[in-house]
Parts: structure tokens; C-alpha cells; sequence
């Protein structure tokens, strides 16, 4: 876990998204704490890790999603070097 985020604040915000208790809760919530574009480029974000996950080039994340290759190369990184969040998130998914 970053130390660079771990705030009360931050703390507060999380305990508030695990109080949501369906996806039309979660709408609600996120387009009043979020803008459009923010939860936009969210999900993008989101969607680029499935790609990339799924072995998919660069190139066809890029048409798909319409993400930068910057965009799909900082996502790159967080799933080969960050805290295995995006892993621990599709691997429960994958569950259901």
C-alpha cells in the first residue's frame, strides 16, 4: 500500500465506496463525486488493464478504447510493477 495515499481522507473516501450496495448505488455515487471525463477516463483506464491483460497489442487497445499508447503504457506498468490491485479486482470477477 502507498504511503503517499493512505490519508484519513482518503480513508473516509474508501469507506464510503464499500458502504455502496448495487451498481446503481455506485452510479449515483460517482456522478455526483466525479465528473463525466473522470469517471470516463476511469473506466478507459479500467478497460485498457482487461486488453491488456488478454495479451492484446497496443495498437487494438488504442482503436478500441480510444486510450493514448501513454495512457496504455502507465496502465502497462501498474500490472507488471504496481500493487497487483487490478489482478486482485479481474481475478474476483472472474469468480462470478
Amino acid at each position: 500500500m502507498s504511503k503517499k495515499i493512505k490519508t484519513e481522507s482518503v480513508d473516509y473516501l474508501f469507506e464510503a465506496i464499500l458502504s455502496l450496495q448495487s451498481k446503481e448505488e455506485c452510479y449515483t455515487f460517482f456522478e455526483d463525486i466525479c465528473t463525466v471525463n473522470e469517471l470516463l477516463s476511469l473506466s478507459q483506464r479500467f478497460e485498457v488493464a482487461k486488453m491488456l491483460r488478454e495479451e492484446r497489442t497496443y495498437l487494438e487497445i488504442a482503436e478500441k478504447t480510444g486510450a493514448s499508447t501513454a495512457t496504455i503504457s502507465r496502465v502497462n506498468r501498474s500490472l507488471n510493477y504496481g500493487n497487483d490491485g487490478y489482478d486482485m479486482v479481474f481475478e474476483r470477477i472472474e469468480k462470478k
